[in-house]
């Protein structure tokens, strides 16, 4: 009786101790520290016509990354990104389009079909990917570098709906994530594409 009269006294000692606490809280952080960010340019997609596309092209140049519908109330934003890849895309600024069916089921069709409805409603031009999921979970590695802090080392971040915009800066840094409501054209997206 008397050795369990000891243990128990010293047992709450222990816990109660300082060192114990910080000890154990410690330890505690250690478990939850994310893991060490991944480089935007260890990754590939798909085009829309199938090939590989590799995200270390993409070295120096500032990026916009956008999930795109074909069925959506902000499918006419198609017509401002292609204005925006008019105006500043080339060897500085790149768009690429990640059609997805994730949101209200508004781009069911193939990437053909896709491909061909960008092209005669608003004659895209800037680079079109295949369909992907948007998660930050189970999505395409893109999406998944683009929605977790853990990935990306800057922000975690959620695709609300259709025509969601991050960009990414010219040394592969998560720069920022927008609404669908923000319009391709507006200031805060065109000064990012002219390097302001």
């Amino acid at each position: 009786m008397k050795k369990i009269v000891l243990l128990t006294a010293f047992i709450a000692a222990a816990c109660s101790a300082p060192e114990a606490n910080q000890s154990t809280t410690a330890m505690a952080l250690n478990v939850i520290t994310p893991m060490e960010a991944t480089s935007f340019y260890d990754l590939t997609a798909t085009t829309i016509d199938g090939d590989t596309y590799a995200f270390s092209e993409l070295k120096g140049k500032r990026v916009l990354i956008v999930n795109t519908a074909s069925k959506c109330g902000y499918t006419p934003q198609y017509e401002g990104l292609q204005e925006l890849h008019n105006a500043y895309g080339g060897e500085d600024f790149i768009i690429l389009g990640f059609p997805s069916n994730d949101f209200g089921f508004q781009e069911p069709g193939s990437e053909e079909k896709i491909a061909d409805f960008c092209e005669k409603n608003y004659g895209v031009t800037f680079q079109m990917m295949s369909k992907v999921k948007t998660s930050a979970k189970g999505g395409h590695p893109v999406y998944q570098w683009l929605c977790n802090a853990s990935q990306n080392g800057v922000s975690d971040a959620k695709v609300s709906w259709n025509f969601n915009k991050f960009l990414i800066d010219e040394n592969g840094r998560w720069t920022a994530h927008h609404a669908s409501r923000v319009e391709p054209m507006s200031g805060e997206i065109t000064s990012f594409a002219r390097g302001k």
